[in-house]
């Protein structure tokens, strides 16, 4: 019933963004909400539940941090620019005159529906704890959180900095973290998403787990590295050997 209840409020959201994407011809602003999409059904799981636990608080404020700071990240990156040139391309082959309607079931529907099934180990999370007790595997997924939020967090904010620069223009980002991984910000937010896995089998949600697979899953091999792989080698000098150097996702020190 959660559940239901949860993916109601995500759809109802996204028939919101869809209107208001109608006007504007940019269905780039449902990336912004992708971190608050899950800050939502997560503070749903949480107010449904009659009893709260300390599991559950923990989790409140994971998920709120991560959400939050991404979905600022990304609505300050993104705004005042045109269309993402995914979607362009889209408006482009299917049409602009019809691809008002159908961007709600390709984009709106689909990203809500990723947020429901990726967002399992929350519900795992909130609806099998039934005590205050953490053990051994939470204090694991809380330390998981911890590096992959640094990660995810610094990654971006050293890109940003970069980026501002204009002698940058061109240039591929080697220092830092980015020294240690192609997309640190790529491997914090799968690590994130594997504590919140963690956390969800040390309420007794097995299955549940599925959720952050997905994410991982979609991360490394569909919206994430893959893609910005395939782009940065085509447009970026000098990839080719950063590639040689430094490993894509899994941090370690740099090749010779």
């Amino acid at each position: 019933m959660n559940f239901l209840i949860a993916l109601s409020v995500i759809v109802f959201l996204m028939v919101i963004l869809w209107l208001i994407s109608i006007p504007i011809k940019n269905v780039s602003i449902v990336d912004a909400f992708w971190g608050m999409g899950f800050v939502v059904v997560n503070a749903t799981y949480f107010t449904l539940e009659p009893l709260i636990f300390t599991r559950n608080i923990i989790v409140l404020i994971l998920v709120s941090i991560w959400g939050v700071r991404l979905s600022a990240y990304l609505f300050k990156r993104n705004y005042g620019k045109p269309e993402d040139f995914r979607y362009q391309e889209f408006r482009r082959h299917y049409g602009a005159d019809r691809y008002w309607w159908f961007s709600f079931f390709q984009v709106f529907l689909l990203q809500g529906s990723l947020i429901m099934i990726v967002s399992l180990p929350l519900f795992g999370i909130h609806g099998e704890t039934t005590s205050n007790e953490l053990n051994s595997i939470d204090y694991i997924a809380l330390l998981c959180w911890c590096i992959g939020f640094l990660f995810e967090a610094v990654g971006d904010y050293q890109l940003t900095k970069f980026k501002k620069n204009p002698a940058n223009k061109g240039r591929i980002l080697k220092t830092g973290l980015w020294r240690y991984t192609r997309h640190p910000n790529y491997f914090g937010d799968a690590t994130v998403w594997f504590s919140f896995g963690l956390f969800s089998i040390a309420s007794g949600g097995y299955w549940h787990i599925i959720g952050a697979f997905a994410m991982i899953y979609l991360i490394i091999n569909i919206s994430g590295v893959a893609m910005l792989e395939k782009s940065l080698h085509k447009t970026k000098k000098g990839y080719k050997e950063y590639i040689e150097s430094t490993n894509a996702f899994i941090p370690w020190f740099p090749k010779k």
